[in-house]
């Protein structure tokens, strides 16, 4: 025998070392249940849309715009305010793919569960140069109800960032439908809150809507070296103020037949966890985030152009100097593919 003769018998699986196998009988041989059990059988197309429940939207290529703003630190003796304000309008794409197969985690105080979810890619860059702003890998999960922990069932946001953050972010599904019978009746414009800018003091309360920003750079009526310069036109004090500005504007007009929003955050369960250099300079200790899956029966009401639509707000906390800085950036996507 030759000794690439040789090397094919050894490297070539056989029926009975093939992945999967142990689900296949094999005539002599006994099926072992539990190892059986070891591997995810695929679902069909139909069943795994059925079983991610409210993130069974989600699947496919979504595009569109943003806003995003950030106080960064700025290491210049001369800058008083120690921070520069970098405000970017957006240009976004995020393509998300199911999980084809159920994943299963095994229990020891309650049976074994399993989760179906979809994975992700988010890439942004800034509207005005093309320049790469943000790229995130990660997935959503549909989680049913459990006993150990009791817990209803349930959502999960898992989060890759190549500043060097991985965030894990629990929460729930909301539904918002027309209260009427007609299948394309309006939704009331569904409401927005404000989505705070203020930097506060670390592990004080966020404060109120409205509430005046003591840093000079977040006014535009005063000149700043420390903010993003050329300014874009479409940002204004209004959108720096509250960014949800931007997501109210972008459905004014809009007939919105029905809503699921994912509400997560990492103070709801899970966490964020960052590579040293990250925790001593700009620590991000939380992230919260609404998105929208919103279903649009065309402008203005335009019956037959129904499409789906993506909004999110979400708000990271980045701690440094004694304060908390929100970093707030939102969106709004079409479902393109």
């Amino acid at each position: 025998m030759s000794a690439s003769e040789e090397e094919a018998l050894m490297t070539e699986p056989t029926s009975a070392t093939r992945l999967g196998a142990a689900l296949i009988h094999h005539a002599g041989e006994s099926l072992n249940e539990n190892t059986a059990s070891s591997y995810r059988a695929a679902s069909t197309q139909a069943n795994t849309a059925e079983q991610l429940g409210p993130l069974s939207d989600l699947p496919g290529f979504w595009e569109g715009t943003g806003f995003g703003l950030i106080a960064r630190p700025d290491f210049d003796a001369e800058n008083r305010d120690g921070i520069f304000l970098q405000l970017n309008i957006l240009r976004e794409t995020i393509e998300f793919r199911p999980i084809g197969s159920p994943v299963m985690n095994r229990g020891s105080k309650q049976p074994d569960i399993a989760l179906y979810g979809v994975t992700y890619l988010h890439r942004v860059t800034d509207a005005a140069t093309g320049g790469a702003l943000h790229i995130e890998s990660g997935a959503w999960l549909n989680i049913p109800a459990t006993a150990a922990p009791a817990s209803a069932a349930s959502i999960a946001r898992l989060s890759m960032i190549p500043h060097g953050n991985s965030v894990c972010a629990m929460g729930f599904p909301q539904y918002v439908a027309p209260d009427g019978s007609g299948l394309h009746e309006a939704l009331d414009t569904p409401e927005i809150p404000p989505a705070n800018t203020v930097p506060f003091d670390i592990g004080a309360k966020a404060p109120p809507a409205g509430t005046k920003n003591p840093y000079s750079a977040y006014d535009l009526s005063v000149a700043s070296e420390y903010r993003t310069s050329p300014l874009p036109a479409e940002i204004t004090q209004d959108l720096i103020d509250d960014p949800n500005v931007a997501l109210r504007d972008a459905i004014k007009g809009q007939m919105l037949t029905h809503i699921t929003r994912l509400i997560t955050s990492t103070d709801m369960g899970g966490g964020l966890s960052n590579i040293p250099f990250i925790t001593q300079n700009a620590d991000a200790q939380s992230l919260e985030s609404v998105w929208a899956i919103e279903q649009v029966n065309g402008p203005s009401g335009n019956d037959g152009n129904e499409f789906v639509q993506l909004q999110y707000s979400q708000t990271a906390l980045l701690n440094f100097r004694g304060k908390s800085y929100p970093h707030v950036t939102v969106g709004t996507m079409i479902k393109a593919f």
